[in-house]
């Protein structure tokens, strides 16, 4: 890592595996020269990187937060209620400039609420956004909303394509981002008041607006920001995860099935790692 750039502060206890595949992450991560700081219970935090062995070489520091945001609790609730929880730490950390960015897999909820309360709003952003990258057959396209904002207004929408069309130009380095809005049809008559408004309002926009898309155009790579509220964002995110997940165990059933299968899944292992499938542990057998 270059002298002189900050760490990057990470929620030790945030995601379903916490802090046990956190650390284990952060480590991969120091190993590669990316500077970490830790947040979390200290004495939890350091013990689990002693298990797992971490060297004391590695660009590794730890950031007591002896509290946590637990996923059942209210997000703004638990931001001000709990002044030392590890999400709110972690972000202290980037205001005082001590951490360059800030990785949770924590309380989405209580992530917003923390950027909020403590980094503030940019501009006259109105409601930020969750976005996410799509995995899709070409590009890299992304949603947004997937979840912060179950109820909004047009002009939320409208934001939420200017920034996924800041994001797909400055980050992901498109030219011109093809943005459209998420509906139950192309055609302009269809959607509701929300999107036709919002709709209106980008046709009259310089983004390069498409118009309306389908949940079936999301994973083509045709466009390059889809817009939507954070409730319809969210179910259509958890849908490809379900399908994703849905699809894996079918094709691990598959290719356990017979002796031929397993040998075809033998032979096609990597190219399915290639794409992120976990292929089974096969033990062949006569």
């Amino acid at each position: 890592m270059a002298p002189g750039i900050a760490p990057v502060a990470v929620d030790a206890m945030g995601g379903d595996n916490a802090p046990v595949a956190v650390v284990h992450g952060a480590i991969d991560a120091a190993r590669k020269g990316q500077a970490v700081v830790l947040v979390g219970p200290e004495e939890r935090v350091r013990a689990e990187l002693e298990r797992q062995r971490a060297s004391w070489s590695l660009p590794i520091q730890v950031k007591d937060a002896p509290e946590v945001v637990e996923m059942g609790e209210h997000p703004g609730q638990a931001m001000r209620r709990k002044k030392q929880n590890s999400i709110r730490v972690a972000f202290e950390l980037v205001r005082d400039g001590e951490a360059s960015g800030m990785v949770s897999a924590g309380n989405s909820g209580a992530v917003m609420a923390g950027a909020i309360l403590v980094l503030g709003r940019a501009g006259e952003v109105a409601r930020p956004a969750i976005l996410s990258v799509l995995p899709a057959a070409k590009g890299a396209p992304v949603l947004l909303d997937v979840g912060a904002n179950v109820e909004c207004r047009p002009l939320h929408l409208v934001q939420f394509a200017l920034m996924g069309e800041v994001w797909a130009r400055r980050v992901q380095g498109v030219s011109r981002p093809r943005v459209a809005i998420l509906s139950n049809g192309e055609e302009r008559t269809k959607g509701t008041a929300l999107t036709r408004a919002a709709a209106e309002a980008l046709e009259r926009s310089s983004l390069r607006f498409q118009g309306y898309c389908e949940g079936r155009d999301l994973l083509t790579g045709d466009l390059d920001v889809v817009v939507t509220d954070g409730f319809t964002g969210n179910v259509a995110l958890k849908t490809m995860e379900g399908t994703a997940r849905a699809l894996g165990r079918l094709v691990r059933d598959a290719l356990q099935g017979t002796v031929p299968s397993k040998i075809g899944g033998m032979l096609v292992k990597s190219a399915l790692a290639a794409v992120g499938f976990r292929c089974p542990r096969w033990a062949p057998t006569a």
